[in-house]
């Protein structure tokens, strides 16, 4: 019992590290002789457009990341129990290994889908910031 205990603790404990973005993870400035504390209350707007923005979003996709951790865990069980057969210390082993296995990669199929969200957020942001006169790095042109 103990085996199918501690992967399942794991599995819930990494279901449970997939997040929403808290914040932008991109750089941008403001426009020249904008004063900070415009800049400031800006940056407050936008984030918090940002985040109505991919609220829905980012909610779906991270609880459709921690289910997949869990199907990807009882799948990982059930084909480790049936690769390994016999007895029942192997049934037991391979049911461990399919289940830590399975959680990582449904934690996998989670973190992608956090790297998702952040992207949206991060674009939204950035469209914001813009809008209001705000400097946004841009990308030159591939030739």
């Amino acid at each position: 019992m103990t085996r199918f205990l501690v992967p399942f603790v794991l599995i819930l404990t990494l279901a449970a590290c997939a997040s929403a973005p808290t914040g932008p993870t991109v750089t941008v400035m403001p426009r020249e002789g904008k004063p900070f504390d415009v800049f400031q209350k800006e940056d407050q707007e936008c984030r918090t457009f940002a985040a109505k923005a991919v609220e829905d979003t980012s909610n779906a996709a991270l609880k459709q990341g921690a289910t997949s951790a869990l199907i990807g865990a009882a799948i990982g069980a059930a084909a480790g129990a049936v690769i390994q057969g016999g007895s029942s210390q192997n049934i037991g082993t391979g049911a461990g290994i399919g289940l830590l296995g399975g959680s990582a990669m449904g934690a996998m199929g989670a973190s992608n889908k956090e790297d998702q969200a952040q992207t949206q957020y991060n674009i939204a942001y950035q469209q914001c910031m813009y809008a209001k006169g705000n400097q946004v790095p841009s990308f030159r042109p591939l030739r």
